[in-house]
């Protein structure tokens, strides 16, 4: 409860974070509109407004940034992601499981409606951090910079459509890339 009203006290950081992840949440809604993911576009990202991830959210604010990159700057870790990424189907780390296969961790094949969610994600996420900086090619541009990070967690086949569809968007723009996305929304799968 200290923490709260601590948290609390920054009253200004309270509403600038309000606002940023509601912008984020309110583009992430449009776009999915736009290809026919009516239910994802509603309830994307819910869990930012749980006191775990807003808290967190608030006393990490920079406005550039995820809070929670800031959070795993300070403590090596991040309790806000730990928790958004299991409630939140989209981001590809909800994906992993054990497998007898590998013998140990691994990416999971996102079913397509979260892929197409989670490129929604990125693009709103960008345009919010980059601002009147954002183009088409920002997207690509992130995952360029977490690329090396990634270790296989991810399913193969959902890392080459994802950066099939970020290449696409950075090449052709918006509209061929939520084209392309339509498609695959409406083919019901991706890969081989």
């Amino acid at each position: 409860m200290r923490e709260a009203k601590e948290i609390m006290n920054h009253g200004n950081k309270v509403w600038r974070h309000f606002v940023t992840i509601t912008e984020h949440k309110w583009m992430v809604m449009k776009n999915c509109f736009r290809v026919g993911l009516f239910k994802q576009g509603l309830t994307h990202d819910l869990s930012k407004y749980s006191p775990t991830e807003f808290l967190t959210g608030v006393r990490y604010y920079q406005g550039d940034r995820s809070p929670n990159a800031a959070e795993r700057d300070e403590k090596g870790y991040s309790a806000a992601w730990l928790h958004h990424k299991g409630r939140n189907k989209h981001h590809f780390e909800y994906w992993i499981d054990f497998s007898r296969a590998s013998g140990g961790l691994a990416g999971v094949k996102m079913p397509v409606n979260y892929l197409v969610e989670m490129v929604m994600d990125r693009i709103a996420a960008s345009r919010v951090y980059r601002g009147k900086d954002y183009t088409d090619a920002a997207a690509w541009e992130y995952y360029q910079k977490e690329r090396p990070y990634l270790g296989g967690a991810m399913h193969p086949e959902t890392q080459e459509e994802l950066e099939r569809i970020l290449m696409l968007l950075r090449d052709k723009g918006e509209r061929a890339a939520f084209a392309y996305l339509r498609k695959l929304l409406k083919k019901g799968n991706y890969g081989k």
